[in-house]
């Protein structure tokens, strides 16, 4: 991997103090008469952000001063390793998340443009990069795999970057393609991809002991989306290379657990397909049935990550796992309801999300609950089938595709569904703009808790 930030070795370091705004004026105080005209004299102002660098009496960088915010919990630190001069640096006050934050700061997308710069190096111990790692580079590669544009992360090569993370984590790896998702009857993911010229397919990756509880991760697969028949406008159509971003988390959880070794026998399924036009597109009313045998009226075409998760989590729980997360790109509802920031989580169990929650909140990878509010199911009822994929109320988007996917898991096995943005539109300290991996940290800090006793 290119994790390039990080030393380990006893360099000569230059110390990065980090304040908050009311921690500046006593820090300030304390310091030599020389320090202090330094601040007054370049009009330094204790503001969230700021960053002045201190020379010493040679002009030599000595120490750098950093303005975090007061409810910072370590991610102030993500914009140095671009905009500090290369060198080596340490943090007077070291936390995992501050690493972590650095780490993920250090990140640039470089498959079609060259790096602008290398990133300034960060000491740390050998056992805390060993921590580090499994987490930062596999956000590193979710990353890459939703900035990548669908002419490069079509389905074919998306199952290849699946298929060659799995060699190189010890898991098995299978996929159905094509007319054959017919034959083994996933007629869902078959007829949503099936106007592609890139064959649709199911994913399906194993790794762990199976005598150890069993973790089913699905993620959302569509390479591109163009609503299909119900094709988007332009503008909506710009970022839908993100939308297999759900497919990507799982398999950047997936190597996180691998790497950490936790005793969970998983198992991660990803229908992966392109949602476009051509003259065997689906098309507004048709009915599909589904693999679970409940028929689906298609009342928009533009809805189609629900479609395919229907047969990929009727698969997953036919196996009765201990617990079922699916991760999705699935709604703009969710989004105008939290902003393009805060991903909404769903559940059947209180006792689960309540837990990933306070992951969330530990690790500043925040998620927020929506409810699985049972009358709005209406809206998803059809006069010919038994459901449909799109709701008859333009409001509550995000809950009724929740109850929509909810129609194909048992309220006995605990869930969770996750909708998310996976982009960053602006960019934050340790999350630059564009593809981004939400929820990652505060899943694996859930998981290791839930796992390892």
């Amino acid at each position: 991997m290119r994790v390039s930030c990080f030393i380990t070795e006893n360099k000569s370091t230059v110390p990065i103090t980090v304040l908050t705004v009311n921690q500046f004026p006593s820090w300030l105080a304390s310091q030599t008469d020389i320090i202090k005209t330094w601040f007054s004299s370049n009009g330094f102002r204790a503001e969230v952000g700021n960053v002045r660098l201190i020379p010493d009496g040679s002009g030599r960088l000595v120490r750098v001063v950093v303005i975090v915010a007061e409810t910072d919990k370590g991610f102030g630190v993500g914009n140095l390793p671009l905009t500090l001069p290369e060198g080596n640096y340490q943090l007077e006050q070291p936390n995992e998340l501050a690493h972590v934050a650095w780490g993920l700061g250090a990140y640039q997308f470089t498959r079609y443009k060259k790096a602008t710069r290398q990133p300034a190096q960060l000491s740390v111990s050998p056992a805390e990069l060993t921590a580090l790692l499994p987490i930062v580079e596999s956000i590193y590669l979710v990353r890459d795999w939703i900035n990548t544009p669908t002419d490069d992360m079509g389905p074919t090569e998306f199952a290849a970057v699946a298929e060659q993370m799995a060699k190189e984590q010890g898991a098995s790896f299978t996929q159905i393609i094509g007319k054959e998702l017919l034959e083994k009857n996933y007629p869902c993911i078959y007829t949503v991809g099936r106007a592609s010229d890139d064959a649709p397919r199911l994913i399906d990756l194993r790794w762990g002991n199976p005598a150890h509880p069993k973790v089913t991760l699905v993620g959302k697969g569509v390479c591109f989306d163009s609503g299909g028949l119900d094709i988007k406008s332009s503008s909506y159509m710009q970022l839908m290379k993100k939308d297999m971003a759900g497919g990507a988390h799982v398999l950047g959880l997936a190597r996180m657990i691998m790497q950490n070794q936790l005793p969970v026998c998983l198992r991660v399924l990803v229908p992966v397909v392109e949602n476009v036009i051509s003259g065997n597109a689906y098309r507004p009313l048709d009915i599909i049935k589904s693999r679970k045998g409940l028929t689906i009226e298609i009342g928009n075409t533009d809805a189609e990550g629900r479609v395919i998760l229907a047969d990929a989590l009727t698969e997953a729980v036919s196996e009765q796992p201990d617990l079922l997360i699916d991760i999705t790109t699935l709604t703009g509802a969710a989004r105008v309801a939290l902003g393009t920031e805060l991903p909404a989580v769903f559940s059947n169990q209180d006792e689960v999300v309540n837990a990933l929650i306070q992951q969330g909140q530990k690790r500043d990878d925040p998620l927020w609950r929506l409810p699985l509010f049972a009358p709005y199911r209406e809206y998803l009822n059809s006069p010919i089938a038994d459901i449909n994929n799109n709701s008859s109320e333009p409001y509550g988007g995000a809950i009724t595709a929740a109850l929509f996917l909810k129609e194909f898991v048992p309220d006995t096995i605990p869930w969770l569904h996750v909708d998310m943005m996976a982009w960053n539109l602006r960019p934050r300290p340790g999350r630059p703009v564009g593809g981004e991996a939400m929820t990652l940290r505060a899943l694996l800090g859930y998981l290791s808790a839930r796992y390892i006793v």
